[in-house]
């Protein structure tokens, strides 16, 4: 068993880079080049959390086909705990084609596959009830978990004095609040993204967003704002934005929410202030966006701690600099 686990999808993305335009029907484009990879927010995260150092345990389903059989060999691989997982000889493993612009940003199709079917009677309680950290990641791909199977696992998780945190993806369908507004109570960590937190509240002032969520009984929020870093709102306490790092050159951005949230829950397991969590967290969303792939640039904690030392004393010497001009 291990002290943190992530419940939820597991995806095989085929990665194609660069993809500015789609060719017509019938015709052929070249791409740069094209890779399989792993992918899905849980996968991403344990993942993630491999390469920085910490053990993790994956929650899902996966088919029993080749894309199964890759997601498995790659987890392995990371050592990360697959005691969890359920295979489903029933169904396809989920899967993405994912194109990739020159900017970096990325357009997606995907295929629910495997975890369409994933349900709470898929989960083992015994490795919930054993753990320090639990993080849902991918709400809104799991028709049959998300709503009353997300707000039963919540639920017992915190009856056994679990740290509960969840994530969310684009909901395609438009259920949003509808979907989960009944789980946010549960939660001592809710982190999704700016765009999607706007869908759910109907708000745009990272504040008003954060309002709308504590009255809804979520403890603490943090918001995933791409390029401006994130917003932080922990309980009872004003909340503040920090900033991105800007010395970065974007390659894809592809899995950058997820590498956050695996930065954001190694602060918590290592047991830092709320300030050091988040600022470790947009630094390891910033190692994702450096290379192709959702998982390819992480590096350990101690390389992370490094990069964001160098980038503080940089700005230290810009700012004084600038201040003796």
């Amino acid at each position: 068993m291990t002290d943190i686990v992530c419940v939820g999808i597991l995806v095989a993305d085929v990665l194609g880079k660069t993809v500015n335009s789609f060719p017509e029907k019938g015709k052929l484009a070249l791409v740069d080049r094209m890779s399989l990879q792993i992918g899905g927010c849980a996968a991403n995260v344990v993942i993630d959390l491999a390469k920085l150092g910490l053990g993790s345990t994956i929650i899902g389903k996966i088919g029993d086909d080749n894309f199964g059989k890759f997601l498995l060999e790659t987890l392995n691989s990371n050592k990360v705990n697959i005691s969890g997982l359920k295979l489903d000889n029933n169904v396809s493993t989920s899967a993405s084609m994912v194109m990739i612009s020159s900017d970096g940003e990325r357009s997606i199709l995907h295929s629910f596959g495997a975890n369409a079917k994933f349900c709470f009677d898929d989960i083992n309680l015994d490795i919930i009830k054993k753990s320090k950290i639990l993080l849902i990641a991918g709400t809104f791909l799991m028709p049959d978990f998300d709503g009353d199977g997300t707000e039963k696992l919540l639920k017992y998780a915190k009856e056994n004095n679990v740290i509960c945190c969840m994530d969310t993806a684009w909901d395609s369908k438009g259920q949003w609040i509808r979907k989960i507004g009944s789980s946010l109570k549960f939660l001592d960590w809710f982190m999704p993204s700016y765009d999607e937190a706007c869908e759910m509240t109907g708000e745009t002032r990272p504040e008003d967003i954060a309002q709308f969520f504590n009255i809804k009984g979520v403890r603490n929020i943090v918001i995933k704002m791409g390029d401006k870093g994130c917003f932080v709102k922990p309980e009872n306490e004003n909340g503040y934005l920090l900033p991105a790092f800007n010395n970065v050159k974007v390659i894809d951005t592809s899995g950058a929410g997820d590498s956050f949230c695996a930065g954001f829950i190694t602060g918590l397991y290592k047991g830092w202030d709320i300030l050091k969590c988040a600022n470790f967290a947009n630094a390891v969303g910033a190692h994702c966006v450096m290379n192709v792939g959702t998982t390819t640039g992480i590096k350990s904690i101690k390389e992370i701690l490094r990069f964001i030392s160098d980038y503080e004393f940089i700005q230290v010497k810009k700012t004084t600099y600038e201040n003796e001009q």
